[in-house]
């Protein structure tokens, strides 16, 4: 559908509706917010989650105020639709979202967002962007992953422009972005100035909330806000919808779930009670709605189109305590990995594609135990790579084609091929795992390999000395694109310059 297309008639016969999510809690200090004046979107906008019908679009004001999307084919606004959203308030530090339904499928889609006084005499000046509604046809589709944002110290460097990452992968023109978690680093104080072993310094824009660890729900909420300080990010995420999930940094390095901490950084010593209030600043930022979660938090299956499902995982929050790995665990746990199953099973797609936010076959530690699902040991599946091998025979037994993983969290870029012709166990079919990252990190890796599932590496792009900065050229994102006509799936694995560096094209099988 062209653009002359989505007329606000078209527009009214669909039924555009909306709505926004509104979590409960206490105020913050006055001083946080505005009182006069008119107000002022702070953090701009973000598109999430794209369905055939619409998308759901995100942004905070500086004071109590009432959100507006105005939706139009036109670049000039013309006939535009303009769409009540939340009340905007402290309970969510300013923060909304809105639920667009009932556009044409395989629409380009221009919005503008505006926040009204809520005695409706001011409004606030208006921020846009555009994006294009899930086709129902046989169209090619282009998307990007990566993961890890302003992790080891490395933040918004004014001197080079910021997060230049995003304007490179702004120019490949996604559909759609998955972001594999480590969205911030809550954990990762910044320094105002680094200086690197060759005597360069890197200099960060740093917050009050970046200066230390975070603990409390506004020091949270201050990581989501610091990465939406960046001209290049920001830029992105109005013009490209998000698949967003979480993993550990958004918390606290290596958690899980009734962890007590051993570290003088922190004085709120539970995990559990971090994590709450993580989750909470995680969803009052990011354009993910938790009514689209199957669980009301972070996995979900979203669908673009005939040629492909992307299933959205959650390795963190139902996961086992970190072990040595040698005897059976959970990293998804019985719900999770059943849902999993099940969805793939259903899924008429022809490309399922796991969003994974921890890698499979990569070993991963923590300290003496296991952070992800390898446990470096060879032989039979045990530790979290038990529950792992159960999907794998699943997804087999039932007949599930064209299964690719997608993954982050290691800091470098790979290409791993599973076959069960060199696995422990024979139980699967052979499958795909493509890792990327970081966006803006330490470099790190490469990791060892566990030989459980049979892995073979066909391609890597790893610093050599560990933790290097972004100046070093290892900062990564991945591309597919599947080919409309032909079905092919092609991964293409990029530098942060968005220069090409590996590629395969997969068939589809029948």
């Amino acid at each position: 559908m062209t653009p002359e297309n989505l007329s606000r008639r078209a527009l009214l016969r669909g039924g555009v509706a909306g709505a926004g999510l509104l979590a409960a809690g206490a105020l913050l200090p006055a001083p946080a917010f505005a009182r006069s004046g008119r107000p002022v979107l702070t953090h701009g906008v973000q598109l999430g989650d794209p369905r055939p019908d619409g998308a759901v679009v995100w942004t905070r004001a500086d004071r109590p105020s009432r959100m507006f999307v105005e939706i139009s084919g036109r670049p000039d606004f013309r006939d535009a639709l303009r769409v009540p959203g939340p009340t905007l308030t402290p309970d969510t530090d300013g923060t909304g979202e809105l639920r667009l339904s009932g556009l044409p499928a395989g629409a380009e889609v221009h919005y503008r967002v505006t926040a009204e006084d809520l005695d409706g005499r001011v409004a606030s000046e208006g921020l846009t962007g555009s994006f294009r509604t899930v086709p129902q046809d046989r169209e090619d589709v282009r998307f990007l992953w990566s993961g890890d944002v302003v992790g080891q110290g490395w933040g918004i460097n004014p001197d080079l422009g910021g997060m230049t990452i995003y304007r490179a992968m702004a120019e490949r023109r996604p559909d759609f972005f998955l972001h594999s978690g480590d969205t911030v680093y809550a954990d990762g104080p910044l320094e105002e100035s680094v200086t690197l072993p060759d005597g360069r310094v890197w200099r960060n824009v740093v917050t009050p909330e970046k200066s230390k660890v975070a603990e409390t729900l506004a020091e949270y909420r201050g990581q989501f806000a610091y990465n939406l300080l960046d001209e290049n990010m920001r830029a992105f995420v109005a013009n490209v919808p998000q698949l967003i999930q979480w993993d550990d940094h958004e918390v606290t390095n290596n958690w899980y779930p009734g962890e007590i901490l051993d570290d003088d950084e922190y004085t709120e010593k539970r995990v559990d009670v971090l994590a709450e209030r993580a989750f909470r600043a995680f969803h009052e930022w990011q354009p993910v709605r938790r009514q689209d979660a199957v669980d009301g938090r972070v996995y979900r299956k979203v669908s673009h189109g005939p040629l492909l499902d992307v299933f959205v995982l959650d390795m963190r929050s139902y996961r086992d305590a970190n072990s040595p790995g040698t005897t059976p665990e959970r990293i998804l746990g019985e719900k999770q990995a059943r849902w999993l199953v099940d969805e793939l099973a259903k899924s008429r797609a022809t490309w399922k594609v796991i969003a994974s936010d921890m890698p499979l076959g990569i070993v991963v530690p923590d300290g003496d135990n296991i952070e992800a699902v390898a446990n470096g040991l060879p032989g039979v599946p045990n530790g979290r790579e038990a529950e792992l091998a159960r999907v794998l025979q699943e997804i087999s037994r039932r007949r599930v084609r064209n299964v690719v993983w997608l993954t982050a969290d290691v800091h470098y870029s790979a290409a791993i091929h599973y076959s069960p012709e060199r696995a422990a166990f024979t139980g699967f079919d052979d499958f795909w795992e493509f890792v990327s990252g970081p966006l803006h990190a330490g470099a790190f890796g490469p990791n060892d390999m566990d030989p459980t599932f049979g892995p073979e590496v066909a391609f890597v792009s790893a610093p050599t000395r560990q933790g290097a900065s972004p100046l070093e050229g290892f900062q990564h994102f991945g591309e597919v694109t599947i080919d409309g006509d032909t079905e092919q799936l092609t991964v293409d694995l990029r530098n942060q310059q968005g220069i090409y560096l590996w590629t395969k094209t997969l068939d589809p099988q029948r």
